[in-house]
């Protein structure tokens, strides 16, 4: 296998870089004192340990860093260097893999991935911020790569490793989240970006529900999705809410779990038919109170509905007009700031000066133009188009236990998100990341159109049954 090509490299340079490292230890100590070079050590133990174990660590600790950097705890500012080390590493290692062992299919997808990489290359050179919106486009190609090689190696072969760490590692990180919020941390710094990563958990732990056996796991992760869609009600972004909704609830469709759907509608009658028996009038503020917050965004409800979206999206469209057909360069606003790393984030975005669109649609617009958006569009159009699929051949067979299954709700969820926030390709943001890696391996496992043709059952290599391999049915 590639991965083992790789180890031997490491160890050979393991033995040359040895007598190399103790000569600088030596002869630079004061180096050792200084906190910046003990923080790149680890960095550098950290990618070479990584390396030696790729298929299995690599994709969790591009996706850790990434986080790191993003979350609002003191450790944060070291690894907004680090997570860009550790994605161009994998892009690196995840190639030379891909080269030596030959038997990985690139196709459309990864064509139109580099077409939108050139695109924005494009932009960026006839941008009036040439230097900072290549530096973005670099970025913008790092992912693609990485999740074209690194995150692929990460599942093919090895899917029922990765769905169970997926579903284990979301119960984690939602239990975490619902802990720091008990205790007053706002961990993700503001409520959308709570919301949003909260809102493409959901159809992961919903669908670790419908595939686990065992009554006490199963409980137990129902305890947490619970809670999972608490926090996305509690941090009051509709579009966290809505495409939880959406996902959750195309999943229930598509797997025709109609009764699932019609519990979980009960169960909320129920609890506001209860709270409005017992307590009449805090039930009817609290409605007011919600509808006000979560619906009207605070502001006057005879404006309507949409009436916080629509300053972002004429700023938008005033950009695109400005900027007709190359944009604003890729990831910069038209000040020259960086449009990217406030994503989702509109009071951040507004108290820097910086341009929020309201819609990642409407942001890559603005940054690459009408003349380069046209690849962008074509990829979302294909990955849709990988969703459709996997739904109806869930339709079809109401088998849950299908790597595609997972994926393309989660692919449902970012996109529904994506409509009203900027993240879709902030390369910087830790959801852009999450979910072009999952959605390159979509494209892997999807079912193809003969699959929709024929009768499948995935028979689970683990004695839980999360994930398995495909067996003709005889």
């Amino acid at each position: 296998m590639g991965e083992g090509n790789l180890k031997p490299a490491l160890v050979v340079g393991a033995i040359l870089g040895l007598p190399v490292l103790v000569y600088l230890t030596f002869s630079h100590l004061a180096y050792f004192t200084q906190p910046a070079f003990i923080g790149g050590l680890l960095v550098l133990e950290c990618l070479l340990a990584a390396a030696w174990f790729y298929r299995r660590v690599f994709f969790p600790l591009v996706l850790v860093s990434f986080l790191l950097a993003g979350v609002d705890l003191p450790l944060g500012g070291g690894w907004i260097i680090a997570r860009w080390i550790f994605l161009g590493a994998g892009a690196l290692f995840g190639s030379f893999i891909m080269l030596k062992d030959r038997g990985y299919h690139f196709g459309l997808f990864h064509t139109l991935a580099a077409f939108s990489v050139l695109a924005a290359t494009v932009s960026a050179a006839v941008s009036r911020f040439p230097e900072h919106a290549l530096l973005k486009a670099f970025s913008l190609f790092l992912l693609f790569a990485y999740a074209s090689t690194g995150a692929r190696l990460s599942v093919m072969g090895r899917e029922n490793r990765f769905f169970t760490g997926l579903v284990v590692g979301c119960e984690v990180f939602i239990i975490a989240l619902g802990g720091f919020y008990f205790l007053g941390i706002e961990l993700m710094g503001n409520p959308n970006s709570l919301g949003a990563v909260a809102c493409v958990s959901a159809p992961i732990l919903l669908w670790g529900i419908l595939v686990e056996e065992n009554q006490f796991v199963r409980r137990r992760r129902g305890v947490v999705y619970a809670l999972c869609m608490y926090l996305t009600f509690h941090s009051g972004a509709r579009a966290a809410i809505a495409a939880a909704v959406v996902s959750c609830g195309l999943l229930c469709f598509g797997l025709r779990k109609y009764r699932m759907l019609v519990q979980g509608m009960v169960i909320i009658l129920i609890l506001a038919a209860t709270s409005a028996i017992f307590d009449p009038s805090g039930f009817s503020d609290r409605v007011s109170s919600l509808t006000a917050s979560i619906v009207f965004k605070g502001k006057d409800p005879t404006l309507g509905v949409l009436e916080s979206r629509l300053s972002p999206w004429q700023a938008a469209a005033d950009s695109i007009r400005a900027h007709f057909w190359f944009g604003t360069g890729f990831g910069t606003a038209d000040n020259g700031q960086d449009a990217s790393e406030h994503a989702g984030n509109l009071a951040a975005a507004s108290s820097v000066g910086l341009s929020e669109n309201g819609s990642s649609f409407l942001a890559i617009t603005a940054w690459v133009g009408v003349g380069g958006v046209l690849p962008f569009v074509l990829l979302l159009l294909v990955l849709l188009g990988k969703v459709a699929r996997t739904l109806i051949w869930m339709r079809k067979t109401g088998i849950a236990c299908h790597p595609a299954v997972p994926l393309a709700m989660v692919v449902v969820a970012g996109l529904v998100h994506a409509c009203f926030e900027d993240w879709l390709f902030a390369v910087g943001y830790y959801l852009c990341v999450f979910f072009w890696s999952l959605a390159l391996v979509l494209v892997d496992v999807a079912p193809s159109r003969p699959f929709l043709e024929m009768t499948h059952s995935w028979q689970p290599a683990m004695p839980q049954q999360t994930v398995g391999s495909v067996v003709p049915s005889q």
